[in-house]
């Protein structure tokens, strides 16, 4: 019965062994790694269009405010914050 036991135990051992192998050796293949770039690719995209929408959201509120400033006559002088408008006189 113990032996009928670990004969068990090493057959699922032994299946799980080979197809962790098998998977391993497989994203190695040409498909395999066309498959890890879609994914890598696809995480990229995804990032980037978070950001550009992160900076669409960031340039509608500085406008905003920008506008709000004109409308109630402060000059945009007194606005200007050295951390958040990137361009200074002079430099355009």
């Amino acid at each position: 019965m113990r032996r009928l036991l670990w004969l068990g135990v090493g057959l699922a051992v032994g299946a799980l062994v080979v197809r962790k192998v098998t998977q391993k050796a497989q994203s190695y293949t040409p498909g395999g790694i066309a498959a890890s770039l879609s994914e890598s690719a696809g995480g990229l995209v995804e990032s980037v269009r978070s950001f550009v929408d992160d900076v669409r959201v960031g340039m509608a509120e500085r406008e905003q405010e920008i506008h709000e400033a004109i409308e109630a006559g402060v000059h945009l002088e007194e606005l200007e914050d050295d951390d958040t408008l990137m361009t200074r006189r002079g430099d355009r």
